[in-house]
């Protein structure tokens, strides 16, 4: 298995395209033989952010588009980055919240954080941000400073 493996795919900004996103994390999950378990999370992880990034970065606007690339790290676990075209987003400043409160919508950030085992966001130049996603499989320890 080529472990210098990069997999890319770009495509318009549309929720009728989630199940694309979906498809496409689950065959990078696959070909690295991640856990079921693991490879559901990140799935998950995925659907949210493209999710957010259609309503919020997005916001309807004709032409956008979605980079989406997935590779596995020399520690074994599985990255994902998402490239939005939005304006700069900072993940930090999007509260933890408390998971009794009651409320509707808002929770898809909170669900990213669940999910995955790192979430990192940086602003692209000139504009637009890239979403980063690490899952660990099952079968790794995570990092001693987790």
């Amino acid at each position: 298995m080529n472990e210098l493996a990069s997999f890319v795919a770009v495509f318009p900004s549309d929720a009728k395209l989630l199940g694309f996103a979906r498809s496409f994390v689950e065959n990078v999950g696959r070909y690295y033989g991640i856990d079921d378990g693991s490879l559901e999370s990140l799935v998950l992880a995925v659907h949210e952010a493209v999710q957010n990034i259609v309503r919020h970065a997005h916001s309807g606007r004709d032409g956008a588009r979605i980079e989406l690339r997935g590779r596995r790290l020399e520690s074994g676990a599985i990255e994902v980055q998402l490239i939005d075209q939005g304006q700069p987003f900072d993940i930090a400043s999007v509260p933890h919240l408390d998971p009794g409160e009651v409320r509707l919508g808002g929770r898809g950030v909170f669900l990213i954080r669940r999910l995955v085992d790192e979430v990192y966001c940086e602003p692209c130049k000139p504009s637009g941000n890239v979403l980063r996603l690490v899952k660990y499989p099952r079968k790794l320890a995570r990092p001693a400073n987790w």
